[in-house]
């Protein structure tokens, strides 16, 4: 694995460095000597563009969905033994490129990490590696690709293992430094150390100054699960509308009115959170029909406030336009807006004289904290960003209070939400993780002699003498379960043949506890330890399966921890 991570490293963050500059290029390409002016309508027709692009080459050149990104990972660790199609190798960096070089108000961040993380898998796949190795080479990809758009190494490691859930040991750990440690290597030398957010930062952590820094967490923690509860809405509301143009013609044209509107809502947000990392606010109305309103400040306030709001539904329907990104960069976008909002208007009401700089930094971590559910991650980034740690103490007070107030609205991140709704997401709770990585399907035993209702205890007994098991389904002709007969309720009347002719149904108990397919392996656990029993039938809309026993669960449980467990 260590030998592996220095290939998965380099092709991850040269895939990183791809899609980036292919976004720039076609950004460059398509803005350059086009007015700046408000009335420039191409801000609103650009957008539509990319986006019109991004699924023709899908639909028709490809011939592929561009997946879902992390979540599909996700997935693909916990149901698909780290499988990953190696059309993710190429799909996602194309159909992101496009989609953001064009204007769509989404990141390339989540496309990186999907496609680095792809290529983990196919080296991995190729060498025909093992289920816990696969894994890594997931993680390594993920962690090198994240790294590198960053050049922050330290970001891509924590990023692995909060967000894609590996198992933090030092045989895990060691690769993974050193994936990252490539990734960023290639970067440096095909872009040079050039940062992607430019801080001049000199002031320290001043402790007069905690209080502020919780309630901008607090404040952040609000806006994260505002703009997961957009991301959210708009999905099932563009899953109403059925087919993709439908859902192109809404998206896109809502998409380009905010853009027209608020010009810093387009594309990455790049300009606008460096301009908003030097107490700069002109982003908000440069090139917007509200230039005329730079000099009034509660106008200026107002559009701090729209444009936080906006940029969740600006992603929101770059998405359900069927464009390609991550909310990444968006949750940047809003948190660094978020924290120069919140220092202005501190310093304005005369509460404080906060540096808005600082503030702005800190919001891009608590923002990352919220909405991600990872608040290493958001610490992490803004302290290797900044080249040192003097604002290491309020990155703490601010990602830990935006995770918790997040927490309270939402269980999973924007990551994880749908993963945890099929039942498949893995945690660092290991023996959750080993429940969710195990199906019903293979643990159904169907060696159980069945007896018919409207037969009697005669009919039984020679069913009983050729089995091996001491259960015994009642199931109809047509397939429905009954209940089923104990061996133990029938063995002190089986040899009493006055009572031969007792039916079957007397005999026949209807078990409390039924398992469905469908169900999740943690579900099917809690079962077996509420109810005790040893054997619990598996029954779909009332047609009989099988059964499903502790030992055989017990037994799949440990075959399972001892994949995952370090050699």
């Amino acid at each position: 694995m260590i030998i592996l991570s220095i290939p998965t490293g380099f092709l991850a963050g040269l895939a990183a460095v791809i899609i980036k500059n292919l976004t720039h290029f076609i950004k460059d390409l398509v803005t350059s000597g086009s007015a700046k002016e408000y009335s420039n309508l191409l801000y609103f027709i650009y957008p539509a563009i990319g986006i019109f692009l991004t699924l023709i080459f899908l639909r028709y050149i490809a011939k592929r969905e561009a997946g879902h990104g992390i979540p599909g990972l996700l997935y693909a660790i916990s149901r698909k033994k780290g499988i990953v199609k190696a059309y993710n190798m190429y799909v996602s960096m194309i159909s992101s490129a496009l989609t953001v070089g064009f204007g769509g108000s989404v990141g390339l961040e989540g496309p990186s990490v999907s496609t680095g993380s792809a290529i983990g898998s196919n080296i991995g796949q190729f060498l025909r590696l093992n289920f816990k190795q696969l894994t890594m080479m997931i993680s390594m990809g993920g962690a090198a690709a994240l790294a590198a758009i960053f050049q922050a190494p330290i970001t891509g490691i924590v990023f692995a293992i909060e967000v894609l859930m590996i198992d933090l040991s030092i045989n895990a750990l060691i690769p993974l430094i050193i994936s990252a440690f490539v990734g960023v290597l290639t970067s440096y030398f095909l872009l040079g150390q050039a940062v992607e957010y430019i801080v001049d930062l000199s002031e320290s952590f001043i402790p007069g100054n905690t209080l502020y820094y919780i309630c901008l967490g607090i404040l952040l923690g609000f806006v994260s699960a505002y703009f997961m509860r957009v991301i959210f809405r708009s999905e099932k509301f563009f899953e109403k509308l059925g087919t993709w143009w439908k859902r192109f013609l809404v998206g896109s044209s809502v998409l380009g009115l905010l853009i027209f509107l608020f010009p810093s809502l387009y594309g990455e947000g790049y300009e606008a959170i460096n301009l908003a990392l030097k107490g700069d606010h002109s982003s908000l109305y440069n090139n917007s029909v509200f230039y005329a309103f730079k000099d009034n400040l509660w106008v200026i306030f107002a559009l701090f406030v729209v444009v936080i709001l906006m940029k969740a539904f600006a992603t929101a329907f770059t998405f359900g336009a069927g464009g390609v990104g991550g909310t990444f960069a968006p949750s940047l976008f809003c948190g660094s807006i978020t924290g120069l909002f919140f220092a202005f208007l501190i310093n304005h009401l005369g509460l404080g004289n906060l540096n808005p700089v600082k503030f702005a930094l800190v919001g891009m971590g608590g923002m990352v904290a919220g909405v991600l559910h990872a608040p290493l991650t958001g610490i992490f980034l803004i302290a290797e960003i900044t080249n040192g740690y003097s604002l290491i103490v309020p990155l703490m007070l601010v990602s830990t209070s935006a995770f918790l107030i997040n927490r309270i609205f939402y269980k999973h991140s924007v990551y994880t939400r749908s993963v945890a709704e099929q039942g498949a997401l893995l945690t660092h709770n290991k023996d959750r993780s080993i429940l969710n990585l195990m199906n019903v399907g293979p643990l159904v035993e169907t060696d159980f002699n069945i007896v018919r209702p409207g037969q009697q205890l005669r009919d039984l007994i020679p069913v009983i003498s050729g089995s091996k098991r001491n259960i015994f389904p009642v199931v109809s002709e047509e397939g429905l379960f009954m209940g089923h007969v104990l061996f133990d309720d029938v063995r002190t009347v089986m040899f009493d043949q006055s009572l031969y002719d007792t039916p079957v149904e007397n005999l026949m108990v209807i078990p409390k506890y039924i398992i469905n397919p469908n169900e999740t392996m943690e579900e099917v656990a809690e079962k077996f330890h509420v109810s005790g029993k040893y054997n619990i039938p598996v029954v779909q809309k009332e047609q009989y399966i099988g059964y499903i026993s502790r030992a055989n669960v017990f037994s799949a449980y440990r075959n399972k921890l001892s994949e995952l467990s370090d050699d």
